[in-house]
Order: structure tokens, then C-alpha cells, then sequence
């Protein structure tokens, strides 16, 4: 007998003192396992202290389970999904690449930000550490108790004895589940322990629901007791003292510092006798000077409650040189149980100049009297000094149109002028029922001492609330006493997600109401041609739809040219041949030697290439365009409502139009790539989640692919997420279909600008539309541009194969048999022989045709061919030397070239 080799491992096993065999268990000791000590870090966190991780073939026996354990340690939004060596330059797919003792990087991306190992791996202070809180805290619900947190809301927490130590926080239901969540979560945050919780007045905060009904401030202590201090709210509970305010009141003034020379001020505030009069808010004072303004002085104590009924609150003050005095701002911070006030008179002593100074209040400051505000003005008067007016701005707010653009947070805005600023001021009361909605022009009143001339704003709003982000087109505030009008154009987001993540904007004025009209003109105008200036590439045929004629541009064999062609008409058909910027030549399609031209300001029709022959497009807000002559600048194409070609001076002006809707051919064809756009700079956009939205940016992540089923019916499936495809089902609509009859939209062309509407095949009357924020959902059709989208074409598909009628069953038939196709079983038997109704072509079984295929004119019972099925019968028939090949001929249906590939492979066969 001969030996062969053995191709399995031989062990040679210790046997016992007894004879016997050690048990596995035993074998299993003296069998050593070679451990990995690894650390992962988070990727662009260079606060995050590293986790640790043992890797063994007992602890991690796949990739995919180390990834599913780091997930739960390392915080990711969508958890761990790529881990890479420390510079992010290699990505790590297996465990046999980890090396021990290494550190590597985590994200849930492809793209990786490197930290400095270094500084990660300094270990943090528990107060650092970026585990979530829930790590260290006992989960569950706290018990509802009254007070409790219904709504975010800030919270300025100041350091116990440092007032210049402090920190903004929102408070939330993951940090207010209870009161000891809540002082653990702030001792990460103020970076030393915290046990106890004082008001800025020395009471101490015992409970979480004294928290929530606080002033708005605490002040944090470790074991020591509650240090006094200037603990100023004002500057940092909300945007009142916005980035940018200045404390200057006039710009050339010759203000000092408060360091070289200090102003000792005595203040009496009387409240008023009225019932409910006091308040539990606490009050603060500002006084403004020739030279500049004081901060925000808050006026509190520690012996008792003070502004009760009838009472009258003395205070000394310090403040520095702020010059002569002419108005004061008094407020409140609207909290505790009964934050109403009506004060009665504030008295005024200048101890270093020894003025004195009266002024009669007897106003409400609170939210639910009078005009609602909890902070007011009032002019002060010097002997030989004019005095200024109490002033009521009209301030007009625009939220822009774009998808999503209102917000439900707090809006704050602070007016500055010649004469000082009014502080920060919340806009809360309007004439509408709901305020800062999308397309919305709020009005709000605002009292103030008169500033003079106007130059700038600053407006914010406080980033709290579901869908906080919001679209500000431009602030215009009336002045009534000079009866000038102020223009603050804006046109951006207040978003931490959009544009520069700002949710502040310092805005100039304009006075000029012309020159701001002009300037939001250019800038939607430069919008307008970025989204549309796609028709007007080298090579696309055009169509130019005439609004006041309802017909389109016609270019005739005699070179004359009217408005009133239909759709169909071969003569309105027009070929970009020349593009440059915005100037173009569009040559007739059927008319080969002839373009459009303007000769004297009348359009005609002349040979191509000449100077009269190219048009500058000049965009609309409205979408649409305007031709001018490139050669003579203010010579546009004219059409009267008749269809017939005109100049300005011909006829009246309400019976001329210039405006022309621009359609694309050939925009939804088959395998086309597409934008569907919602705005000028927003497109519908498939979510991870797999729910659509309409504030997509135009990115990949927009992009649709075109599955055209028969005339007018299409799919669209996402780009970036294959097969997932938009749908309406159940109520819904999303992106989480599957080809099916779900999936089939019939297009509805709107030939007033060129959009289109998606209405369901399988549930009619239904169309695609958007909620106000932007989310896709279905709707009944209407006319607000709710269901309007704007196609933009990123590539261009194919017509479908002539004989090949493909329908709406026959093309699901398609998408379901190409992923049976990926999930078939590799192996021969498992296949079984070919049926009679299929050939084996290779490694892969397909349809034949029925046995009437042969006949070219039979298209009806044909079942549909792709072309990757064409491609692989090229490459398993080349053994006959016959070639199948995609030609355009007419006259031969590609039906009828598969039927003779096939005639030819069984007979092979």
C-alpha cells in the first residue's frame, strides 16, 4: 500500500498517569490563546478618552460582531461602521489586520477626521468623559410631578463665587429625569463637582421643579455655602446682548473706561398698589449716557422678598462714566410663579454729580397686560437738554419661501441707531395667528426712545424646538415719527444645520427702498439662473411656451416667426448649438440653416452664426426668461397676445409679453438621471430612514434614476440608495419601495412653469406633495406648489427600443427576475436542466422568446429583453461568429435580432 500524504494536522495528546486521555476542558488550558489589547478612539473627537478592547477568538469571532460591540461604546450617530488606522488612511475589513497594542479609529463613515492620540489618550476627568450620561444613571421614567420639564428652555448656570465662570445649557427630558441626573449632568459640564443649587439671590434651589420654575439662573456650589456676586443673566439667558452688540451709544463719542472713573448711582423703584402688582421676577436696570451704556444691573437682595404691593426698593449702584443721562430701560426676566409687575415711579440719584431725577412709569410690564412686553424705555429729562420721544417702530418680518423656512423658536431682535439701541427684544405678538411661518410677513410693534437714524439690526432666535432653522428674507422697520422706511435684507438661514450654522445675522440697513428691491432682485435672479441655467447646454432642444398667447415660438421656412405653435408643431423646436455664460444661438431642429435672430429689435429668423444671432437669457424670479439681443442690450423678443412678433412701442404694455416657460425634450426618459427640485436651491431627497423630504440640497443624495414604464408612467429610484424607489402606500409617502405598482407615477406637465406633478397609478387623485417642513407626504392636487417639482436633468437616458412596449406588469416582472437572478444558487444541480421555455446560455439561465418571436411586426406577446441580457448573448454567441449588436435601424426591431441570436444558438445547441 502506499502512502499518501494526510492533509489533516495530527496531535500528539498527553496521556494521564492513569492511562486515560485528559478531558477537553484540560486540553483547553494547556492550549494557550493569544489575546489583542487595542484601543479605539472616536474619529474628530479628541475628547473622547479611547475605549479598550481585549480581542480574542472567543470574544469577537466576526468583524461585523466588533463593530455591533463598539457601537454601544463609542458615541456615532448611526454607530460604528468603519474602523481605520489613526491617520484614516487604511480601513481595516477584518480582524486578522488589528495588531496589538494599536489604536485605531472609529466612524460611521467612509470619510475619517484624524484626532491627536495624544491628547485623546490623556485620560479626562469623569466631568469630561464623552460617555452618555445613561452609562453612570439607573434608566426609567421619573415620576410626573408639577413643574415638571413639558418643552426645552435655557438655563445659565454660574460658578459659586465667579460670575464670569458660567455656562448656557438646555434643559431636556434626558438631564431632568431627576434631581440627581440633573447635578451629575452638571458636573460635567461646570468641570468640578456640584451638590447644591443656590438662586442668584442666595435661596437655595432644593428640588428639580425649582429648577424649572427658577428666574432662569442658578448658581452652582460644591459643600461651600452661596458666595455673592454679580451673577448677570441678562447677557447670557437669551440672545440680549446678541454677538455684535456694542456698548456704545454714539459711535464718535468719547466714551472712558468704567476702570478710570465710576459713576455711584442711588435707585428708588416704587411698585405700584394695584392688585397683583408685585412680582417674583427679578428686575433689572440700564442706563444710558452721552458717552455709552451700563451693562444690565440686576437689583436683588438677600433680606426678603422684594417689588411687592405698594412697596418702595432703594439700591446704590456703581456704574462707570457713561456721561449725561437720557433714558433708562427697566425689565424683567418673566419667571417664578407670578412674574407680572406694574411699577408706579423710578426715582434716580447721580451721587457723584448730585442730579436728581423722576420718572412717572405707571405701566404694566408683563405678558399677559397691555401690549405684552416685560421690558420698557423712558426718556429722562436734563435742563437745557431736548428730551426724545417714546417711539413705536413697526418692524415687518419676511420668512423666506423656501421648504421648511418657518421656525418655532424664540425671535429676538435688537434695533440700533444715532441714540442707542433697544436692547434685545423678543418678537412674540404679531397679527397672525402663528408667527415666522414659511412665505409669512409677520408685524410686530416695537416701543422704544427714539434712535435717531437707523443702521443696523441684530436678529437671532434661540435654537430651541423641533425644526428651530429658519429662512430670514429681510426685516423692514417703519419709523412713524420721520415716516422713513429701513430695509434689512437678509436672504439666509438662522440654522446650526445650514449655510454657516449661524442662528445670528447682523444686518445693515438700506433706505433707500429702491436700491433694496434692486439687490433681493439680483440676488433671486443669480438663484433662478444657477437651477434653470441647465436647459441651456450645448446640444439640448428647447421649446419656449408663451404664457399670454398659450402657444409656442414657431420659426417658418420664410423665416418669419410667431407665439402660437402647439406642442407637437416640428417648426417649435429649437437646438442650443453655441453657449457662453448666458448667451446662446438656438437653431431651428427642422430648419437646419436658420435661427432664431433679433434684426432692429423683430425677431426673425436667420442663417446661423451671424452677431443678431445670439440671445442672452436673462433669468426671472418666476422661472421664466427673457431673450435679449447680445449685440444691442435691451432688445428683447416681443410678442403681442395675438402670437405676432411686436416691439415696446407697437402696443399697450398689459398687451405685450417678453416672458417665455422653457421646456427641455426629452427630460424623463428611460435610465435618466434626475433632479426633482422643490425651490431654486432645494430638491426632494430620499432620508436614511427611508422617508422623503423636499429640502434636500441639490447633492448625489438627490439624484433619481427614471425606470419609464409607458408613455407618461415612470418610476424613480434614488441613485445613492439602489432599489429603493419613491411610493405612495398605506397614507404614506417614502422611499422605501420595491418596483412594484406602488412605485408607477403618471406625469402631469404644467406648461405655466414647467414643472410636473406625480399622481399614483394605483391610487389616482393622489399626488406626490410636501408638508409645510418640507416632509413628502400624499396629497389632493392644488395649485399652492405643494405637488410642483422642477425637473433638472443630470444625465440623459434613451427612448425605449423601438417594438418594445414595455408595461407596467412587465416592467415589475423585469425588477423581481433581476434579484431572483442575484439570489440563485451557484450550483448546477441546483438549477436543475433548462425547462423548455429557457436556454442555458453559459452560467446563467434566461427566457426564451415564445415560438411567434421571429415575427418582427408581434410585439404583443413578446415578453421585454434588457439590454444587459442583449450584451451577455454577444459575448455566448461569438462561437458562430455572429455578433449581436445595438443599432438605431429602424427597419429591423431589436425583437427581430434576438429572435434570429436565438434561431442560431439552438441550432449549436
Amino acid at each position: 500500500m502506499s502512502e499518501t500524504p494526510s492533509t489533516s494536522f495530527s496531535m500528539v495528546r498527553r496521556i494521564s498517569s492513569e492511562g486515560q486521555l485528559p478531558s477537553p476542558r484540560q486540553l483547553g488550558i494547556t492550549q494557550p490563546v493569544v489575546a489583542k489589547r487595542i484601543s479605539f478612539y472616536k474619529s474628530g473627537d479628541p475628547q473622547f478618552g479611547g475605549v479598550r478592547v481585549v480581542l480574542n477568538p472567543r470574544s469577537f469571532k466576526t468583524f461585523d460582531a466588533l463593530l455591533d460591540n463598539l457601537s454601544g461604546k463609542v458615541p456615532l450617530p448611526f454607530g460604528v461602521r468603519n474602523i481605520s488606522t489613526p491617520r484614516g488612511r487604511h480601513s481595516i475589513t477584518r480582524l486578522e489586520e488589528l495588531e496589538d497594542g494599536q489604536s485605531y479609529l472609529c466612524s460611521h463613515g467612509r470619510k475619517v477626521q484624524p484626532v491627536d492620540l495624544d491628547k485623546a489618550r490623556r485620560r479626562p476627568r469623569p466631568w469630561l468623559s464623552s460617555r452618555a450620561l445613561s452609562t453612570h444613571v439607573q434608566r426609567g421614567p421619573a415620576p410626573a410631578a408639577p413643574g415638571m420639564l413639558r418643552a426645552p428652555r435655557r438655563l445659565v448656570v454660574f460658578r459659586n463665587g465667579d460670575p464670569k465662570t458660567r455656562r448656557a445649557i438646555v434643559l431636556n427630558r434626558r438631564v431632568t429625569q431627576s434631581f440627581e441626573v440633573f447635578l451629575q449632568y452638571l458636573t460635567q459640564v461646570m468641570q468640578r463637582p456640584v451638590t447644591k443649587l443656590y438662586a442668584t439671590d442666595g435661596r437655595k434651589v432644593p428640588s428639580l421643579q425649582a429648577v424649572i420654575l427658577s428666574s432662569g439662573a442658578v448658581v452652582a456650589a460644591g459643600r461651600e455655602p452661596f458666595k455673592p456676586g454679580n451673577y448677570d443673566i441678562q447677557k447670557y439667558l437669551l440672545p440680549a446682548r446678541l454677538p455684535g452688540i456694542s456698548r456704545r451709544v454714539y459711535p464718535k463719542g468719547n466714551a472712558r473706561s468704567e476702570s478710570r472713573k465710576s459713576g455711584n448711582w442711588k435707585v428708588s423703584i416704587i411698585t405700584s398698589d394695584l392688585p397683583n402688582a408685585g412680582t417674583s421676577s427679578q428686575i433689572y436696570i440700564i442706563l444710558y449716557g452721552q458717552h455709552r451704556s451700563s451693562a444690565a444691573i440686576y437689583l436683588y437682595g438677600t433680606d426678603g422678598a422684594r417689588f411687592q404691593d405698594g412697596h418702595e426698593d432703594t439700591f446704590t449702584i456703581t456704574v462707570g462714566d457713561i456721561g449725561m443721562l437720557f433714558k433708562i430701560r427697566v425689565g424683567h426676566t418673566n419667571s417664578g410663579l407670578s412674574p407680572s409687575w406694574h411699577c408706579k415711579e423710578i426715582k434716580l440719584w447721580d451721587l457723584n454729580a448730585g442730579r436728581q431725577f423722576h420718572i412717572p412709569v405707571q405701566r404694566w410690564l408683563a405678558r399677559d397686560q397691555e401690549d405684552g412686553e416685560v421690558c420698557r424705555e423712558f426718556p429722562v429729562f436734563n435742563k437745557g437738554w431736548p428730551i426724545l420721544p417714546v417711539t413705536v417702530y413697526e418692524v415687518h418680518v419676511a420668512t423666506g419661501e423656501l421648504w421648511n423656512a418657518g421656525t418655532v423658536a424664540n425671535v429676538y431682535i435688537a434695533v440700533y441707531g444715532e441714540k442707542g439701541d433697544t436692547g434685545s427684544r423678543q418678537l412674540f405678538r404679531s397679527k397672525s395667528t402663528l408667527n415666522f411661518l414659511r412665505g409669512q410677513v409677520d408685524s410686530f410693534l416695537l416701543e422704544a426712545v427714539h434712535l435717531g437714524n437707523l443702521y443696523k439690526i441684530v436678529i437671532a432666535h434661540d435654537g430651541l424646538g423641533p425644526g428651530n432653522g429658519w429662512f430670514l428674507d429681510d426685516v423692514v422697520i417703519k419709523d412713524p415719527t420721520t415716516n422713513r422706511e429701513y430695509t434689512f435684507f437678509c436672504h439666509r438661514w438662522l440654522d446650526q444645520g445650514e449655510d454657516d450654522g449661524k442662528i445670528v445675522r447682523e444686518l445693515y440697513a438700506r433706505n433707500n427702498s429702491i436700491l433694496s428691491a434692486r439687490q433681493k432682485l439680483e440676488v433671486i435672479r443669480k438663484e433662478t439662473w444657477a437651477a434653470e441655467s441647465w436647459k441651456f447646454r450645448k446640444g439640448n432642444t428647447l421649446q419656449f411656451y408663451n404664457r399670454l398667447t398659450g402657444g409656442f415660438v414657431r420659426l417658418h421656412p420664410d423665416s418669419t416667426v410667431d407665439a402660437v405653435g402647439e406642442k407637437t408643431d416640428k417648426y417649435g423646436l429649437f437646438d442650443v448649438i453655441f453657449n457662453k455664460g448666458n448667451v446662446c444661438i438656438f437653431q431651428s431642429h427642422e430648419l437646419r440653416h436658420l435661427s432664431l435672430a433679433l434684426d432692429n429689435g423683430f425677431v426673425t429668423g436667420m442663417a446661423s452664426g451671424g452677431a443678431s444671432t445670439e440671445m442672452r437669457v436673462l433669468s426671472q424670479p418666476n422661472r421664466c426668461a427673457l431673450l435679449e439681443s447680445a449685440r444691442v442690450p435691451g432688445h428683447l423678443v416681443i410678442f403681442d397676445r395675438h402670437g405676432k412678433i411686436t416691439n415696446e412701442s407697437s402696443a399697450g404694455y398689459a398687451d405685450l409679453s417678453k416672458e417665455f416657460v422653457v421646456f427641455v425634450k426629452g427630460v424623463l426618459l428611460n435610465s435618466a438621471v434626475v433632479l426633482l427640485g422643490t425651490s431654486l436651491c432645494q430638491a426632494l431627497c430620499l432620508q436614511p430612514d427611508g422617508s422623503c423630504t423636499g429640502v434636500g440640497k441639490p447633492s448625489e443624495k438627490s439624484y433619481w434614476r427614471v425606470h419609464k414604464i409607458s408613455s407618461r408612467i415612470c418610476m424613480f429610484e434614488s441613485v445613492k440608495n439602489a432599489r429603493m424607489f419613491l411610493r405612495i402606500k398605506d397614507g404614506r409617502c417614502d422611499g422605501a419601495g420595491i418596483g412594484d405598482s406602488d412605485c408607477h407615477f403618471k406625469i402631469k406637465k404644467n406648461l405655466r412653469n414647467a414643472c410636473i406633478s406625480l399622481e399614483s397609478v394605483k391610487s389616482p387623485g393622489l399626488f406626490v406633495g410636501l408638508r409645510s417642513d418640507g416632509k413628502a407626504k400624499p396629497v389632493v392636487y392644488t395649485e399652492n406648489g405643494s405637488v410642483f417639482f422642477y425637473p433638472q436633468v443630470i444625465k440623459f437616458g434613451r427612448e425605449n427600443p423601438s417594438g418594445m412596449s414595455v408595461t407596467p406588469s412587465q416592467e415589475e416582472e423585469k425588477i423581481l427576475e433581476s434579484r431572483n437572478q442575484q439570489e440563485m444558487p451557484s450550483e448546477p444541480e441546483a438549477r436543475g436542466a433548462p425547462s423548455p421555455s429557457t436556454a442555458l446560455i453559459g452560467d446563467s439561465v434566461v427566457k426564451t422568446p415564445p415560438a411567434n418571436a421571429g415575427d418582427a411586426g408581434d410585439t404583443s406577446s413578446t415578453p421585454e429583453l434588457g439590454r444587459s441580457l442583449e450584451e451577455e448573448m454577444t459575448t455566448h454567441c461569438s462561437i458562430l461568429a455572429w455578433r449581436v449588436s445595438w443599432t438605431e435601424d429602424p427597419g429591423q426591431t431589436t425583437v427581430h435580432r434576438f429572435a434570429k441570436s436565438w434561431t442560431l444558438l439552438s441550432t449549436h445547441t
